[in-house]
C-alpha cells in the first residue's frame, strides 16, 4: 500500500467510527450534518473489508523503501540527506526514518486502549484497576499540535568508526535517523491528571505494542523507558497525527508518545499502557541501553540519556560530483536538543576557511534549522564540506565527539566527501 494509502486507510477508520456513533444517537459523534452522513456512508460501502496493508515478505517496514530515498538497515530505515532537497521543513512522512526493534505491527484504533496504572495514581495501588482511553477518548481532548524532531540516540554513529578509527555497536546510522513533522495529540499532562495523578508520583513509563524485543537470545519484553514526572508533564505529547494526517503504521499509529529534544527511545510508539510510579523506574531501555559508557564514564554508565545532542547535515550525497567552476548553492539543516540552531559556518576546503550560511528558518527550540551557502568549485580534486552548528546555548560541534561504546550522542563535525572535476 502506497502512504497515501496507508493515509486513506486511517481515515476511512475514523469516519466508520463516526458513523457508528451517528447511528447510536451518542455524543461523539455531533456535527454529523445529512451532507457528512451521506459522504460516510459512501466511505464506509467502499472500504468493507479494508485489507491489512501489503508489506514485502522480507519487511519489518509497512511503507514503501524506494532506494533512492532510504537505505535499510535490518528492521530501520534511514533517510538519504539528497532526497530531502526542496521538501520544506517538515518531513514529508513517506521521506521519515524508521527505527523499529521488532516489526511495525498493524493495529485497529477500534481495538486500541489506552491503559494507565501503577501506584503513582490515586485509588490504583497495582494494576488490577487501571484507568482506560479510547482512540475518541483522546480525540475528544484539547489538542495541542507541535512541530518537533524526531531523532534516534544513534543517528551519525558510523562517524565514530569512519572518522575517529573507533569500533562501537548498534546500527551503522550516517545521519538519516532524524526527522521533523508537526504533531497533533493530547497533552500526556491532561490524560495524567484525569486518571487521577497521585501527589506521591516521580516516575511514568510508557510501553510499546510491537513484539517483544530479544536481545543476546533474552527476551527482554516489549520496549518501554521511563520519563521523570517533570518532564511527563511538561511538554510531552500523545501524538495521533503527523503532517496533517493519521500517524501511519510505522511511526505509532493509533497513537504514540512524543518526547520534543529528547532521544528518540522515549518517545515509544504504539504505545499501549503507561505505568505511574511513586517510585523509580528502570528498563533494559535506560541500565543496559541508552546510557553512555566507556572510558570517560563511570563504570556504571553515565545517567539515562535524555536531550538530544547537536549536528548538521548537507541535503547532499556522500560523494556527489561539482563541476569547476560553476556556481553552487549548499543547502542543510542543523538542529540541536539543547536550544535553537543560531548559527551554522560552512567549509568547502576541508576546514582551512569557514563562512557564516544564511538562515532560512527563525530558530527555534525543538527543530531543525534550514541553511544555504554559494559555492564555487576551484581545483579538479576531492574535497571535504564540512557545516559547524552553534545553539542559543552556546553549544558548537566540536571537531571529535567523546568515546562510548554503543556509538550514541555523536556531535561532531562530519566530513562529507564530494568531488570537483
Amino acid at each position: 500500500m502506497s502512504a497515501a494509502g496507508s493515509a486513506d486507510h486511517h481515515e476511512i477508520a475514523y469516519d466508520r467510527r463516526r458513523l457508528r456513533q451517528w447511528l447510536a444517537g451518542e455524543a461523539g459523534a455531533e456535527g454529523v450534518t445529512r451532507r457528512r452522513l451521506l459522504t460516510l456512508l459512501a466511505a464506509t460501502a467502499a472500504a468493507l473489508p479494508v485489507p491489512e496493508p501489503a508489506r514485502a515478505a522480507d519487511s519489518a517496514i509497512v511503507k514503501p523503501l524506494p532506494p533512492e530515498c532510504f537505505i535499510p538497515r535490518g528492521t530501520n530505515a534511514e533517510t538519504r540527506w539528497e532526497a530531502l532537497r526542496g521538501t520544506g521543513h517538515h518531513t514529508p512522512n513517506e521521506l521519515f526514518f524508521v527505527r523499529n526493534h521488532t516489526a511495525t505491527p498493524v493495529l485497529d484504533a477500534d481495538d486500541w486502549r489506552l491503559r494507565l496504572w501503577g501506584d503513582g495514581l490515586r485509588g490504583t495501588p497495582g494494576e488490577d484497576r487501571p484507568v482506560e482511553f479510547g482512540y475518541d477518548d483522546l480525540r475528544a481532548l484539547p489538542a495541542v499540535t507541535r512541530t518537533a524532531f524526531v531523532e534516534c540516540a544513534g543517528n551519525g554513529r558510523s562517524y565514530y568508526s569512519t572518522q575517529q578509527g573507533e569500533t562501537v555497536s548498534g546500527t551503522a546510522w550516517t545521519l538519516g535517523a532524524v526527522g521533523v513533522a508537526r504533531w497533533r495529540g493530547v497533552r500526556l499532562a491532561d490524560v495524567l491528571r484525569r486518571a487521577g495523578l497521585s501527589p506521591y508520583a516521580v516516575d511514568v513509563q510508557p510501553r510499546g505494542l510491537d513484539a517483544e524485543y530479544v536481545s543476546g537470545g533474552e527476551s527482554l519484553g516489549r520496549v518501554r523507558r521511563p520519563l521523570p514526572l517533570a518532564k511527563a508533564l511538561d511538554d510531552v505529547l500523545l501524538a495521533y497525527e503527523m503532517n496533517g494526517e493519521p500517524l501511519p503504521y510505522d511511526h505509532g499509529y493509533p497513537v504514540r508518545v512524543l518526547v520534543p529534544s529528547w532521544v528518540g527511545i522515549a518517545s515509544i510508539k504504539w504505545v499501549g499502557d503507561i505505568q505511574v510510579s511513586a517510585q523509580p523506574l528502570y528498563s533494559p531501555w535506560n541500565t543496559t541501553f541508552y546510557r553512555l559508557f566507556g572510558p570517560a564514564y563511570p563504570q556504571e554508565g553515565s545517567a539515562p540519556l535524555t536531550r538530544q545532542t547537536i549536528k548538521s547535515a548537507f541535503e547532499l550525497a556522500s560523494g556527489a560530483t561539482f563541476p569547476a567552476g560553476e556556481s553552487q548553492v549548499l543547502h542543510g539543516r542543523s538542529w540541536s536538543g539543547a536550544g535553537a540552531v543560531a548559527r551554522v559556518d560552512v567549509s568547502t576546503d576541508g576546514g582551512t576557511k569557514w563562512r557564516r550560511a544564511r538562515l532560512h528558518d527563525r530558530p527555534r527550540t525543538g527543530t531543525w534549522t534550514r541553511w544555504s551557502v554559494p559555492w564555487t568549485p576551484g581545483t579538479p580534486g576531492p574535497t571535504h564540506l564540512l557545516a559547524r552548528a552553534t545553539d542559543t546555548t552556546g553549544r558548537t560541534q566540536p571537531d571529535t565527539a567523546v568515546f562510548n561504546t554503543q556509538g550514541y550522542l555523536f556531535d561532531a563535525v562530519v566530513r562529507h566527501p564530494v568531488t570537483v572535476v
